[in-house]
C-alpha cells in the first residue's frame, strides 16, 4: 500500500508567488473587438481644380516631341487636373472635338483588330455619359478610351489591356485615373451597358432579307460590309446623333445597295420608319459618303472596293 508523502504546510507569501508565476505564465488574451463601422463614401470624381494653361482637344491627339519624356507636353500637364466637371477656366467638349475623338478612336479599334460592335458600344456609352455629366475638353481622351475598354470588356473576349490605351494617349494620362473615370462611368450609367446598336441592326436586317430572298447570301454580305463602312463614317458626325440606330442601319444597307447597283435593294418598310425620316436619313448620308468617298475607299475590302464606283453612283 503506497501512502501519500506528506507535505508541508506552505505559508501565504509562498502562495503568492506561485500564483503571480502562474500569471505571467498565461499566455495573453487578446480582446475581441467589435467592427468599426465606417461611414461609406460616394463615389469621388476626379480632382476639378484645374491647372493654369488647359489644352484643348487638339494638344490631346498629338505625340511629345521626341526629345522629351512626355511629362511636360501639354496633353500630360492638362491631365493632372483632369475632371469630367469643367471647372471656370476649363473648355467644354463641342460637336468638334467629339468628332476628332470618334475620327482618332476608329483606326484605334481597327488597329486592335476589335469588332464594330465594339466601335458601336464604344459610341454608344460615350454618348450616354455626355448626356449625363458635362466633360472638360483635357479629360475628353480620356473618356474616349475609357469608353472603348468598357465596351470590349463586354463585348470582347480578350480587350485591350489598361497599358495599350494608355500608351496610345502618349502616357498623358495614368492607370489610377483611368480606373477613377471608369467608376464614374458606370456609376452614371447605373451599370446599364447593354444596347442596341448599328452592327446589330445592321446583322438583323441582313438575315431578314436573306430569309425573304430578296438578295443572295454573297450580295447580302457585301451590302453589309460597305453598310458598315458608311455607318463608321456617321458615327463620327454630329447630325446623325439624332437617327435611331435601327433607322441608320436600314439606310445605310439602301445606300449600299444603291452604290453596289444591286437588282433588288432592301426593303426600306423592315424597320418600320417614316417614309419622311428614312429619305431625310438616306439624303444625309448620300452627302456624307460623298463629301467622304476618298475615306470609305480605305475602309472596304479590295474586292468591294473594286465593285462600287462612289462618284458615278452617287450622281
Amino acid at each position: 500500500m503506497v501512502t501519500p508523502c506528506p507535505t508541508s504546510p506552505v505559508s501565504p507569501a509562498a502562495r503568492a508567488r506561485r500564483r503571480d508565476n502562474d500569471q505571467n505564465l498565461r499566455a495573453p488574451v487578446k480582446k475581441s473587438r467589435r467592427p468599426r463601422l465606417r461611414r461609406k463614401q460616394p463615389l469621388q470624381l476626379l480632382d476639378p481644380s484645374p491647372l493654369p494653361g488647359d489644352s484643348g482637344v487638339c494638344d490631346l491627339f498629338e505625340s511629345p516631341s521626341s526629345g522629351s519624356d512626355g511629362a511636360d507636353s501639354p496633353a500630360a500637364s492638362a491631365a493632372r487636373g483632369c475632371s469630367p466637371l469643367p471647372g471656370p477656366a476649363q473648355q467644354l467638349v463641342t460637336a468638334e472635338s467629339r468628332c476628332k475623338l470618334l475620327s482618332w478612336l476608329i483606326p484605334v479599334h481597327r488597329q486592335f483588330g476589335l469588332s464594330f460592335e465594339s466601335l458601336c458600344l464604344t459610341v454608344n456609352i460615350l454618348d450616354r455619359f455626355l448626356t449625363t455629366t458635362p466633360v472638360a475638353a483635357d479629360c475628353f481622351q480620356l473618356l474616349g478610351v475609357t469608353s472603348l475598354l468598357i465596351a470590349c470588356k463586354q463585348v470582347e473576349v480578350h480587350p485591350p489591356r489598361v497599358k495599350q490605351l494608355l500608351a496610345l494617349c502618349c502616357g498623358a494620362f495614368s492607370r489610377q485615373q483611368l480606373c477613377n473615370l471608369e467608376c464614374i462611368v458606370l456609376h452614371k450609367l447605373h451599370f446599364s451597358l447593354g444596347a442596341p446598336t448599328i452592327s446589330f441592326f445592321l446583322e438583323h436586317f441582313t438575315h431578314a432579307r436573306v430569309e425573304v430572298r430578296q438578295a443572295e447570301v454573297s450580295q447580302a454580305l457585301e451590302a453589309q460590309a460597305l453598310a458598315r463602312g458608311v455607318a463608321e463614317l456617321s458615327l463620327a458626325d454630329y447630325a446623325f446623333t439624332s437617327y435611331t440606330p435601327s433607322l441608320l442601319a436600314i439606310c445605310c444597307l439602301a445606300l449600299a445597295d444603291r452604290l453596289l447597283q444591286l437588282p433588288c435593294p432592301v426593303d426600306l418598310r423592315l424597320g418600320e420608319h417614316p417614309e419622311a425620316a428614312l429619305q431625310d436619313c438616306l439624303g444625309k448620308l448620300q452627302l456624307l459618303v460623298a463629301i467622304n468617298g476618298t475615306s470609305l475607299t480605305h475602309m472596304l475590302p479590295h474586292q468591294i472596293y473594286e465593285k462600287c464606283s462612289l462618284p458615278r453612283s452617287l450622281k
